[in-house]
């Protein structure tokens, strides 16, 4: 008797783990995709987000002057779709880690060739790409769940945020958009006219030579 019942619940034991295992329950710590568009490419961001839930995130949960992924679970990664600057380095377009090392005063934000960080034991110096440090914001507010995104967008640099808790650190991100319209405005006026008002418009609101902006405007206007 002992034996059958043995067997039975062993039975109900591995029935429930199997139906648990098709369960489609929410992640603790959902994942999130962002895509911006920047210059004339984009920036996309995979990362996972953590919840404060009353804990005490920075020094605590998330120790200072150590590797950190900069979200949870797997490796948080940005990919540029086209080259950027970021301090004083060039990053080539493609997919690549984002790490930091969260301080008291200061974070060093790490864009590294490793897309598969998790551990600080995993992280491997020699595949910086760049590093920069960067003065955290103390925000009036506490945010409640961890946050990348793109803030102040311009035509040629912009933010990539990061928010937790009461705090916010901003990597600035430019890229060199003149050249290559400059580029496109010459081998488009050379075949056709039509892109003589989009052309004149890029001059004026950048700041650029009025007289020449004046002038695609009236060719424009033939």
């Amino acid at each position: 008797m002992l034996k059958k019942l043995s067997l039975a619940v062993g039975l109900l034991v591995s029935v429930y783990a199997l139906n648990a295992q098709n369960l489609n329950t929410p992640q603790p710590s959902p994942t999130q995709n962002i895509k911006q568009n920047f210059g004339l490419s984009t920036i996309e961001i995979n990362y996972s987000r953590p919840s404060k839930k009353g804990r005490e995130v920075f020094g605590n949960l998330v120790p200072y002057d150590m590797v950190w992924r900069t979200g949870a679970n797997a490796a948080t990664t940005i990919q540029f779709g086209d080259d950027v600057k970021i301090g004083e380095t060039k990053v080539s377009a493609g997919k690549y880690g984002l790490l930091t090392i969260p301080g008291k005063d200061n974070w060093t934000v790490i864009i590294t060739k490793q897309t598969d960080v998790t551990s600080p034991a995993a992280y491997k110096k020699d595949m910086d790409v760049v590093r920069v440090t960067v003065k955290p914001e103390m925000l009036p507010f506490s945010v409640e769940t961890f946050t990348i995104n793109v803030d102040d967008v311009k035509a040629n640099s912009c933010l990539v945020g990061i928010l937790w808790d009461n705090v916010y650190v901003g990597l600035p991100v430019s890229t060199d958009i003149d050249s290559k319209i400059m580029a496109q405005i010459k081998n488009a006026m050379e075949n056709d006219n039509r892109p003589y008002f989009a052309a004149a418009m890029y001059y004026m609101e950048s700041g650029k030579d009025l007289n020449k902006a004046l002038e695609w405007l009236t060719k424009a206007a033939d």
